[in-house]
C-alpha cells in the first residue's frame, strides 16, 4: 500500500510544479514522484553528474582567435579594458 509524505514547499517551487503539471496534463503529486524517483534512481546507480560532466563537451567549442588566451588572460583583458 502506497504511503504519504506532507511537504512544505516554497511558493516558486510550488508554481513551477503546478505549471510543469499543468503542460504535461499530469498532476502534481506525478511531478513530485517523477522528480524523487529520478533522483533515487541516479544516486542508486552511481550517476551522480558532476558540473564539468553537464558541460565538457562545450569545452573548447568556440574558437577566439587569441591563440594565448588561456595563459595570458589578464593581459587580455586589461588591452580589452584601456582599448574601451
Amino acid at each position: 500500500m502506497p504511503t504519504q509524505l506532507t511537504v512544505r514547499l516554497p511558493k516558486n517551487v510550488d508554481r513551477s510544479i503546478s505549471s510543469l503539471a499543468r503542460r504535461l496534463g499530469l498532476k502534481r503529486s506525478d511531478i513530485v514522484r517523477m522528480a524523487l524517483q529520478k533522483l533515487i534512481d541516479e544516486f542508486e546507480n552511481g550517476q551522480q553528474e558532476r558540473p564539468y560532466d553537464r558541460v565538457k563537451r562545450l569545452i573548447g567549442a568556440v574558437e577566439s582567435g587569441i591563440p594565448d588566451l588561456g595563459s595570458e588572460h589578464r593581459k587580455h583583458i586589461l588591452e580589452r579594458i584601456k582599448r574601451a
